[in-house]
């Protein structure tokens, strides 16, 4: 890996384009080295995962309106891309922002996390999108897909490594559009002065603040790194076309460093492969077992763990979680965010706080992606009360786990501190989740299978999963009349169960 330095810099100062980070992207994206065999598995893993998720999310309504907005967008007399559920093919930039949302609706699909946070899962609708609508025109295979599904990865992970966004209330998919735009390139075999502007044009449209995961979070959390990746689509149509983009745009004088990250003295440090050097980042990342947000994957498994250990939950007078900055943050107590207690809140909101998730597992010793937000649960008054009783603390020993760029060191865990009201205390701590490479049952393609088959079951029939799961498995083999078969379609009957829609604008 080589660190490239990243930095502001003054608009009278020489600063070729061949130094840009833009341009540093670009050499990733086409550089010719092949998939490793490891890397190309997990690729397929992944597009498991967000189908996955997808399938769960399919009768939603964020997801329901997104696919109305997609349908309403049919395709082009040759090409076009599948919408997720119903196979109807759409322009590209319409799937990828349809399939964008189911996958991301759940909070239930991969995550990486260091200086910034990701899901970088969200990079495949927009690059399968643009794989599906020019798959018979430019002959594109299933290991095309695969190699530019590695290359988004392999750039997020690197600036999710080196750039943090969160600090300065930077929505994360600031990273997302870059790395989408980039993962296209390399599916279409772009060169590298095209892959360049589609870059800077996708990060210059997809900075945003994160008020989208704060305070009353809506269904924006689903659709934003829909837009990112719906934006990266068509950065990268301008940009085949000849357009351009603002430049530096990280390190301009005016850019992204300058006025909304660490300011014009920063300085990032950002690792990229070096030319020939796989492309393995994807393996760095990790999937979820449970539909919330990662950081509160291991206190999932860890309160799962302490019900055995407390006889009577009604006799707990208090839990502190001791864990990282971002957990106490972002989803805990040191947000201030008065909604985290609130029984009436969205599914947004309960997924942000690990409070409510806490004291659901603890209660029901398990995590469902529907049962475990619906409004009763939330409501239950033993909920409740155990709920406010909850509370996290930052330990600089957790955040610096967080943060360690050693795999056998990170974590993103916490220590739970169980005082009861005769005063006994009962401890425990875990540092990943059992789903985590490093955790007690590591998630293998039989796991993403049996996930799979589990949000599946009830609502795509037997014959179509498996159908699906052939095909998925298959994927290095897809020739380009069959990348269209990467998708899950559900009988009319069970698509007739979505909530209605009121019409929009298309």
């Amino acid at each position: 890996m080589i660190d490239h330095t990243v930095r502001v810099w003054k608009s009278a100062e020489e600063f070729p384009q061949e130094q840009h980070f833009a341009w540093k992207v670009a050499e990733v994206a086409t550089d010719p080295v092949a998939v490793p065999e490891d890397t190309a598995e997990m690729v397929i893993n992944r597009i498991i995962d967000n189908a996955s998720v997808a399938v769960a999310s399919v009768l939603r309504r964020p997801v329901s309106a997104a696919r109305a907005q997609a349908l309403a967008h049919a395709a082009p007399r040759s090409g076009g891309a599948s919408v997720f559920g119903v196979g109807d093919l759409v322009s590209p930039e319409w799937a990828a922002w349809a399939n964008g949302v189911a996958v991301r609706e759940l909070d239930f699909h991969d995550t990486f996390l260091a200086a910034e946070y990701s899901h970088p899962g969200d990079n495949i609708p927009p690059i399968l999108a643009v794989a599906q609508h020019l798959a018979e025109g430019k002959c594109l295979t299933g290991e095309d897909l695969i190699r530019g599904i590695a290359t988004g990865y392999e750039i997020q992970v690197n600036l999710v490594r080196g750039m943090s966004l969160h600090k300065h209330k930077i929505d994360h998919v600031a990273h997302l559009g870059p790395s989408a735009a980039a993962g296209i390139g390399t599916l279409l075999g772009l060169d590298r002065q095209t892959i360049y502007q589609a870059v800077g044009q996708a990060l210059h449209t997809t900075t945003a603040t994160r008020q989208s995961r704060k305070g009353q979070i809506s269904s924006w959390k689903a659709h934003a790194p829909a837009f990112a990746g719906k934006m990266a689509v068509e950065a990268v149509d301008r940009a085949m076309r000849g357009e351009g983009a603002p430049a530096p745009i990280w390190e301009g004088e005016d850019g992204v460093i300058a006025w909304m990250l660490d300011g014009p003295e920063a300085r990032y440090t950002v690792p990229l492969p070096e030319s020939g050097e796989e492309k393995r980042a994807i393996l760095d990342t990790y999937t979820k077992e449970h539909s919330a947000e990662y950081q509160s994957q291991a206190p999932i498994d860890l309160a799962r763990a302490m019900r055995e250990k407390i006889p009577n939950l009604q006799d707990i007078a208090s839990i502190v979680l001791h864990t990282s900055h971002h957990t106490h943050f972002v989803i805990g107590t040191g947000s201030g965010d008065p909604q985290k207690f609130d029984p009436s809140a969205s599914r947004e909101t309960l997924d942000h706080s690990v409070m409510y998730i806490f004291a659901v597992a603890l209660e029901d010793g398990q995590w469902h992606h529907e049962r475990s937000y619906a409004p009763e649960r939330a409501n239950r008054p033993s909920t409740i009360e155990l709920w406010n009783k909850i509370s996290t603390v930052e330990d600089p020993e957790w955040t610096r786990r967080y943060h360690s760029e050693d795999p056998n060191e990170k974590a993103f865990g916490a220590r739970a501190v169980v005082t009861m009201n005769d005063g006994t205390v009962i401890e425990q701590e875990l540092a990943v989740a059992d789903a985590h490479p490093l955790g007690a049952r590591p998630f293998r393609r039989e796991d993403y299978i049996a996930k799979f088959r589990t949000l599946a079951e009830g609502i795509v029939s037997d014959a179509e999963q498996e159908r699906f799961l052939g095909v998925a498995e298959n994927t290095a083999d897809l020739g380009a009349s069959e990348l269209d078969q990467l998708n899950v379609t559900f009988d009319d009957e069970t698509l007739s169960r979505a909530p209605h829609i009121p019409p929009g604008l298309f």
